[in-house]
């Protein structure tokens, strides 16, 4: 009976601790800044200070987009101690489309695909050494992607 009752116990610590661990391992997501519907609120709150724009962020995106559904991102950037990547799509409905939270040891390069209902500024915002960079583009877009 007794072993019986710490295999019970061992195996509740051991659920209780596997529950926990992804809140250890895991930052916290700014799931606040996702729901905001203005790109101006979505800089204002995200980013707290004032952001320059800089050659050294390479923003790949096709200039007409066919399909708003699937429109490739690419961003790149030669920045040193690049400590996030923010995409923004200033006429979304949700205008933060991707945030990326790298690590020293990170190539800051990365790719994605995003959804836009119309043609908008597409912007990316990287923070380097506790500043803020970004780079823009206009894509047009032929066939919106954002729920029609």
């Amino acid at each position: 009976m007794k072993l019986q009752r710490r295999a019970l116990v061992k195996s509740l610590f051991t659920a209780a601790a596997i529950l926990a661990v992804p809140r250890w391992l895991f930052a916290a997501r700014p799931d606040a800044v996702f729901d905001l519907k203005n790109a101006e609120a979505v800089l204002g709150d995200l980013f707290d200070g004032t952001i320059t724009e800089s050659d050294q962020i390479t923003l790949k995106i096709p200039d007409i987009a066919e399909n708003g559904a699937v429109v490739p991102v690419t961003v790149s950037t030669d920045l040193p101690d690049v400590e996030s990547i923010s995409v923004i799509v200033d006429n979304n409905p949700t205008p933060l489309a991707a945030m990326f939270e790298l690590t020293p040891q990170s190539v800051p390069d990365v790719s994605i695909r995003i959804k836009m209902g119309e043609s908008s500024v597409v912007r990316t915002v990287v923070k380097a050494g506790g500043k803020f960079y970004s780079a823009s583009k206009e894509v047009k877009v032929t066939i919106g992607g954002c729920g029609g």
